[in-house]
């Protein structure tokens, strides 16, 4: 399973939600808060071309995008793939 990293604000229902989803397919990730570490944000902007809000998700080295990204996968059916590497 590719490394999954996520970031999110402990505010962010929309992180919450995604989260939620990746327990659910019993994927392991790591959380970056941007909101207790602050200087994670502009890496994340960087890592996610510009993008600002919360979450931001990776895996791997694909950059999923928000929860309605990672939800639209998963509906397509390509996020089981995606998460298998």
């Amino acid at each position: 399973m590719p490394q999954i990293e996520i970031y999110s604000s402990p505010l962010c229902g929309f992180c919450h939600a995604a989260k939620r989803l990746l327990k659910k397919k019993g994927a392991a990730f790591s959380e970056i808060n941007v909101l207790a570490q602050p200087r994670r944000k502009a890496e994340m902007m960087g890592r996610a071309g510009g993008r600002h809000t919360v979450p931001q998700i990776f895996i791997g080295e694909t950059h999923v995008g928000g929860c309605d990204e990672l939800y639209a996968l998963d509906r397509a059916g390509k996020l089981d793939t995606l998460l298998q590497g």
